[in-house]
């Protein structure tokens, strides 16, 4: 099943777009996808309205500039077409994945070796054979910093490049003044969809703390909610998955919907002499919109994952965090510009399933969590790079933080965020890269720091925008989309 999260939200008198909708006693007869893209670009917020109103510009530097930098930048800029985040939140160790310290003491490195990769002199992690293949096309971050243990506001500033005010805020709730918006939301607002999907989807559920408490920084933030990434919860693993969302009621045959698109303008004709507010005439464009998801086959087939071979999704892995990351192939090959993959957690494992590897840390990375994500981040690459995508689909692997240098007294590891490691593909990356020191104990780092907002800078420079372009505040003062430096060594 696929459900879409958003809340519900009234027009300016009180009356409800449903209820809106049903003047004259007619009906859409079950568009209730209509409702749901209204609500995501809601305008009621007179604050949001003006921050809307305001936008986007590109207006520093202007393009002959930009594109006079992307050439002092290894030609990457704008060499991206679309981002794949391979979102491994809950923290994945450095020790163990793209840091290794093999001459450590045995309490800090760890009951795993390492192994040689494609690059030479690049020494991985045992538990990554398949992904160790890969190197060529990969460039690790070995000196990433937040500063900041706690899950929540570490990730606000991932995902925003903007630190959390305060750091170490666990179960920090979305509001201000941590409301800087996303990277998928600062996509989507940069990118309007030109087509019948959005141009930033997350999948397959959003990121929370235990008791459901949702990061921040996962929305649009100041930017106003019609640019929040669409958040698809969804299990595209289950033997019945499909798409109720984008799928027409069993009595709606094509010229019957052909005659309620019909029956819609004239509806809104009728209505345009009611009301000309900005919230009620945008309510047909959005009807529209659902129409055109209902019936086009763009939409429709690019979350059909079952057409994939059954040796795809085998390469890829069976569970539902890997079949996230096929359909998120198949969004991109749809013209998606970013999909964030966010891993789920599963029930009855250690940690629950997750990168939080506070006890039986060694047991949790060799039976469940290194086996996974190697199979299908592999699968990602070598599938991307067979069909000629990947040279232009940027792919982060990504988590919120790294793991304490020590075990604690349950065979875990902690929360580290004085140094992890990242790495980056496709997309306009230098592959066979390694970029910034650790310590011997990858505990802090030595050479070539980087913060969230310098990846977020390499992330849009690659998509072809400068960190300087400039979205606006709901008072109007112009704010650049990061205020980090594009890590030069990588691209």
């Amino acid at each position: 099943m696929l459900r879409f999260l958003d809340n519900g939200y009234r027009l300016c008198d009180g009356t409800t777009r449903r209820e809106w909708l049903r003047v004259g006693g007619l009906s859409l007869g079950g568009l209730s996808l209509a409702s749901l893209l209204a609500q995501r670009a809601n305008a009621a917020d007179s604050a949001n309205a003006a921050s809307n109103s305001a936008g986007l510009s590109n207006r520093a530097p202007g393009d002959s500039l930009r594109n006079a930098l992307g050439n002092s930048l290894g030609g990457a800029f704008g060499k991206a077409k679309s981002v794949i985040v391979f979102g491994l939140t809950g923290g994945p160790p450095q020790h163990e994945t793209w840091d290794p310290k093999p001459n450590a003491p045995a309490e800090v490195r760890g009951e795993f070796g390492t192994i040689a990769s494609r690059t030479p002199g690049l020494l991985v992690g045992e538990l990554m054979p398949k992904t160790a293949a890969w190197t060529h096309k990969v460039a690790v971050l070995r000196a990433v910093v937040t500063n900041d243990n706690a899950h929540s506001s570490s990730g606000y500033q991932m995902l925003t490049g903007v630190p959390h005010v305060p750091l170490n805020q666990e179960s920090a709730v979305p509001k201000p003044p941590n409301n800087a918006p996303s990277f998928g939301a600062v996509v989507r607002a940069l990118r309007p969809a030109p087509g019948q999907l959005p141009s930033a989807v997350t999948l397959p559920e959003h990121i929370w703390n235990d008791g459901n408490f949702p990061w921040p920084g996962q929305d649009a933030g100041f930017l106003g909610q019609k640019h929040n990434p669409w958040l698809i919860h969804c299990d595209p693993s289950s033997p019945d998955f499909s798409v109720p969302g984008l799928a027409l009621a069993a009595d709606l045959a094509g010229p019957r919907v052909v005659g309620r698109r019909s029956l819609l303008d004239d509806l809104n004709r009728y209505q345009e002499g009611l009301s000309r507010g900005p919230a009620v005439a945008s309510y047909g464009i959005h009807a529209t919109k659902a129409l055109d998801l209902l019936t086009g086959a763009q939409s429709r087939a690019a979350f059909e994952i079952q057409r994939e071979s059954d040796a795809m999704r085998d390469r890829y892995g069976r569970s539902r965090f890997a079949q996230s990351v096929l359909l998120a192939r198949r969004l991109v090959e749809a013209g998606v510009s970013l999909v964030q993959i966010n891993w789920t957690r599963i029930k009855d494992q250690p940690n629950q399933g997750g990168w939080d590897t506070h006890a039986k840390h060694n047991e949790s990375l060799k039976k469940l969590l290194m086996p996974m994500m190697d199979q299908c981040f592999s699968a990602l690459l070598e599938d991307l790079d067979q069909r000629g995508l990947l040279d232009s689909t940027l792919v982060v692997w990504w988590g919120e933080f790294g793991r304490t240098p020590r075990f604690n007294g349950n065979a875990g590891r902690d929360h580290w965020g004085r140094v992890f490691s990242l790495a980056m593909a496709g997309g306009g990356i230098r592959g066979g890269v390694v970029h910034g020191v650790s310590d011997k104990h990858a505990a802090d780092p030595v050479d070539g720091k980087v913060e969230g907002r310098d990846i977020l800078a390499t992330l849009f420079h690659c998509l072809g925008y400068h960190p300087e372009t400039e979205v606006h505040d709901p008072v109007g003062r112009p704010l650049p989309i990061s205020r980090g430096r594009v890590i030069e060594a990588i691209v």
